[in-house]
């Protein structure tokens, strides 16, 4: 009979556990909720961010406040929600930067990736693309590799700042075709743009989201796309798998990830929500203009993703000797 009644007791113990977890699901979220951007206003993450947010709201039926917080290659940002309360009320946009560079990047962190922060969802992924200025003498994308393989250390290219999206996808082309180039970090895409129209530097990986103005106005060319498919905005630009390089693909991913110890339950009602916030056809028409894949992925999904791009882009790190302290 203890046995029994011990068993009776756990199995009410448990019942009530579940159900203070689904009424918290069911209540979450209750009052508004605060979207780190670890970017300055303007940018691509900031219009991801507040494109899906101003629809998240309307759905939730609650102010979703967009907080800007530029720095440290994204770590001011994501220290900052790391130490946030667990509830689902503050969340962070993390791309490569926040969950896979940064670690490999810097011998000390103020925020540990895998430990301190809670996948929730992939939002989109801005595909990189190989561009050189409009009056490059560069045909195409093999005119570029051959003249870059034939003048070592005498090509330079240009990047939105060390340890970014676009500075690693060179870095992963420079591995895969065996090529020396000097790199020049801007601070920012704007000023890399700028000087690559110019001439001031020779090439870039640049995603479309940033690079759109210069690529309508001529200014710049789109050699390759460092994605599996080709751009439905650029159907005529090849993709490197194309042009015999299958293992250069590169992105800037941009996920939502919450405080680690957030319920599961919470991070669960988040993802479905802001899942079809993504899917929303205004919404998701809006992101494919501006030079975004809408993904909206599972939080196990995008955990998985981020074991994968660790163990790739971690190798790259190392074996280039790319520090940032």
């Amino acid at each position: 009979m203890p046995n029994r009644r011990h068993t009776t007791r756990l199995l009410a113990a448990l019942a009530l556990v579940a159900l203070a977890g689904a009424v918290h699901a069911q209540a979450y979220p209750a009052k508004s909720v605060r979207w780190v951007v670890p970017y300055p206003a303007g940018g691509g993450s900031d219009f991801l961010a507040r494109t899906i947010g101003q629809q998240l709201s309307k759905q939730i039926a609650q102010t979703v406040v967009i907080d800007n917080k530029p720095g440290g290659n994204t770590a001011i940002a994501a220290a900052d929600v790391a130490r946030a309360p667990a509830d689902g009320y503050t969340i962070l946009s993390a791309d490569n930067g926040t969950m896979v560079f940064n670690s490999a990047l810097y011998a000390k962190l103020s925020y540990n990736p895998e430990k301190d922060l809670a996948p929730v969802t992939l939002m989109g992924k801005f595909p990189m693309i190989l561009a050189v200025g409009e009056k490059s003498e560069v045909k195409d994308a093999k005119d570029f590799i051959a003249k870059a393989k034939a003048a070592p250390g005498r090509i330079s290219y240009g990047s939105a700042g060390a340890g970014s999206p676009h500075h690693l996808a060179m870095e992963l082309l420079k591995v895969s075709a065996g090529l020396h180039m000097v790199h020049i970090p801007y601070r920012g895409a704007a000023p890399a743009l700028t000087d690559l129209a110019g001439g001031q530097v020779g090439a870039m990986m640049i995603d479309l989201a940033a690079g759109a103005g210069f690529f309508k106005g001529a200014k710049i060319r789109a050699l390759a796309v460092a994605n599996p498919t080709r751009l439905p905005q650029m159907p005529d630009v090849p993709t490197f798998a194309e042009l015999g390089f299958k293992n250069v693909e590169a992105a800037a991913q941009v996920g939502i990830v919450a405080p680690a110890g957030t319920p599961p339950e919470v991070v669960a009602s988040l993802q479905k929500q802001v899942s079809a916030a993504i899917q929303e056809p205004a919404v998701r028409q809006k992101l494919i203009d501006f030079g975004i894949e809408p993904v909206g992925s599972t939080p196990q999904q995008y955990t998985e993703l981020l074991r994968v791009e660790v163990q790739r882009w971690h190798k790259v790190i190392r074996d280039q000797k790319i520090s940032l302290d």
